[in-house]
């Protein structure tokens, strides 16, 4: 039997294909300059639920009551750059610019609250903490936000990770939403070969986060993971997820972490993108 697929979900969907073409297209316009094209791929999918359905904002991208985002790992800016294009935050000419002169945006994000870009991030492991930040400051200024953080499984080698995962808990900051990025991958290899971080969700859960696991590219999956946001206690979503997720030739090959995307790897891309 073949499920129907729900009026959201092929909305979902079609923002996911959009923000597919446009990462396609900012690569392509990177030119020489590599991209961290792998890595922005496998999180498509999380940032289409959240911009398209979860993320509360309005067309004044400061306005202060709005939920707050924050991509840790920066690197995969170009995830980003397309869901702020998709909700009319950007324009076609802006993606053209991506990492030339003038841009603002460069290969890792770079505050301005114009354009939709809270914070500046790319050095791996603060983007947890400033999340911690902005949720404290809610609970204090009496604002009902709710912070949202994607961070990186190889990015959870930073010492800084942990001691965030600690203080949300002990500060009881149910408004902070974690999305892990559980590709696999880092830069340099296989995280199980590098730094094998094993059972994530129980590390977590060790720590006093409410933990859910979720296949990341499983639209329906994310929706209900996000459904209730945070309970009593901060919540990590432990999103597996396959770097490179949507074009043949860099699905789980991490040489595409920050390579150079040729005219004919962007011709397969629009084939099989439109393919599907």
């Amino acid at each position: 039997m073949i499920k129907k697929l729900s009026n959201k979900t092929k909305a979902i969907k079609l923002f996911a294909k959009n923000m597919r073409k446009d990462i396609l297209d900012m690569a392509l316009v990177a030119g020489a300059n590599s991209s961290h094209f792998g890595g922005a791929l496998s999180i498509v999918e999380i940032l289409s639920v959240l911009f398209k359905e979860k993320i509360k904002y309005r067309a004044d991208p400061s306005w202060p009551d709005r939920d707050r985002f924050i991509l840790s790992k920066g690197h995969a800016c170009l995830a980003f750059y397309a869901a702020l294009h998709q909700i009319g935050f950007l324009k076609n000419s802006d993606l053209k610019t991506f990492e030339k002169n003038e841009s603002n945006l460069m290969g890792h994000p770079v505050l301005n609250k114009k354009i939709g870009i809270d914070f500046s991030t790319g050095s791996l492991g603060m983007g947890l903490s400033i999340g911690i930040g902005t949720s404290l400051a809610a609970k204090k200024k009496k604002k009902n936000y709710t912070t949202y953080v994607i961070i990186g499984d190889g990015e959870c080698n930073e010492g800084s990770i942990w001691e965030s995962a600690m203080a949300a808990p002990n500060l009881k900051l149910n408004n902070l939403v974690v999305i892990l990025d559980n590709n696999g991958f880092q830069q340099t290899g296989k995280n199980s070969d590098i730094l094998n971080l094993k059972n994530l969700s129980a590390k977590w859960k060790s720590f006093g986060w409410e933990t859910v696991t979720v296949d990341g590219h499983n639209i329906g999956k994310i929706l209900k993971a996000l459904k209730n946001g945070p309970s009593k206690k901060p919540k990590i979503i432990i999103a597996e997820t396959i770097k490179g997720r949507g074009f043949s030739f860099s699905e789980n090959n991490n040489s595409w972490h920050h390579s150079v995307l040729s005219k004919s790897n962007y011709e397969q891309g629009l084939k099989e993108l439109n393919g599907n």
